[in-house]
């Protein structure tokens, strides 16, 4: 599948083989873990998942997940939930050296979904900054 990691480059990760599901998650956790109003995760099982190099810090919530990410540089890299969501890895895609190659086919968490993310297309859209 491929290779990721942070930021600054102290975490890398690798998946082999294929994703279980690449969805959007609009859940009020993820917005609060991200500061975004949702997440690109990508679902693989745990055996195909291993940290390649250094180790990333870990924020267990209320719930028992586990939210992993670079205590560097803070970027967010994959959860876990053994409960909710056994034998599975959820790394966050854009962390992926090649974010692109897998596109997202779902949206999920749609209940807390933000009320102003409605039409968000129809927004104006600019290469970089208007002038």
């Amino acid at each position: 599948m491929g290779a990721g990691g942070c930021r600054c480059g102290a975490v890398r990760y690798a998946i082999a083989g294929e994703a279980e599901r690449h969805g959007l998650c609009h859940c009020r956790d993820c917005q609060m873990a991200s500061g975004a109003p949702m997440v690109a995760w990508l679902a693989v099982g745990t055996d195909q998942f291993r940290v390649t190099q250094g180790e990333a810090s870990c924020f267990t919530g209320e719930s028992g997940s586990q939210r992993y990410f670079c205590g560097q540089c803070g970027t967010p890299l994959y959860f876990v939930n053994e409960t909710m969501l056994p034998g599975i890895v959820d790394v966050q895609s854009v962390t992926l050296d090649h974010p692109d190659a897998t596109r997202p086919t779902m949206h999920i968490q749609v209940a807390e979904r933000r009320a102003w993310m409605d039409g968000a297309e129809k927004l104006p859209s600019f290469e970089r900054w208007p002038e």
